[in-house]
């Protein structure tokens, strides 16, 4: 079932979708918010498959009890290619960097090969005002199914997605959903480690949790009242 909502218009009325992957996350997000009615929080899992799942049944839910979302988020922690642990992240793309075809001339994305999607784009004055907000750095969120561990493999990404601030793993799933029922999509990411390889004695993954709190105290009033200019 797909559920059409008219993109960029939300009015007193506003209910807004926030996915995490995982409880941690969905309760960094909920301190923030305090119980604001208008939104809800869930945690739908790891991967991008999971947060799709998650988020469309989420959203097919609401909107069969007639009060149907006219927001979703994709919220959590997430790798920074430069930014520093505790930096809030904005998307003004979320693509999903792994989806396609291997050759012999290097990777294909899937729209390469004639069919497709891999990017979706927020909408601009909610990446303003959504940044804005919370001083966020604004660029591309990249999806992965499998999180960077080498160097050489956060280089080949920075090199193929030079607007790229963030790796995670269900942003993308989340706006496959939301793009699925009409409804607008943003992401917001707290950076816990860089993306490369894997040292887990320099990952701060409270200090990223903490900066996803207090983004979603000042988030809440752009993400209600939000809508197109």
């Amino acid at each position: 079932m797909v559920v059409q909502v008219r993109e960029g218009l939300l009015t007193d009325t506003a209910r807004v979708l926030v996915a995490t992957a995982v409880p941690a996350e969905r309760d960094a997000v909920a301190r923030g918010l305090q119980g604001h009615p208008a939104i809800d929080v869930v945690a739908v899992g790891v991967g991008p498959a999971a947060a799709a799942a998650g988020t469309a049944t989420a959203l097919t839910t609401a909107a069969l009890t007639g009060r149907p979302y006219t927001l979703a988020v994709s919220a959590g922690i997430g790798g920074g290619f430069t930014a520093p642990p505790g930096a809030l992240l904005v998307a003004d793309a979320i693509t999903v960097a792994d989806l396609g075809a291997e050759t012999p001339e290097g990777f294909l994305p899937v729209t390469e090969l004639g069919f497709g999607t891999v990017t979706h784009r927020p909408p601009d004055s909610l990446v303003r005002d959504l940044a804005a907000a919370v001083h966020a750095t604004v660029g591309t969120v990249l999806t992965v199914s499998t999180v960077t561990g080498t160097a050489d493999r956060a280089a080949l990404l920075a090199q193929c997605h030079p607007g790229a601030v963030a790796e995670a793993m269900e942003g993308f799933g989340v706006a496959e959903a939301a793009a699925a029922h009409g409804v607008p999509v943003a992401e917001l990411r707290a950076v816990s480690n860089a993306v490369g390889p894997r040292d887990r004695a320099a990952w701060r993954i409270g200090d990223a949790l903490a900066a996803l709190t207090e983004a979603f105290g000042k988030a809440a009033t752009v993400l209600t009242s939000w809508k197109t200019t």
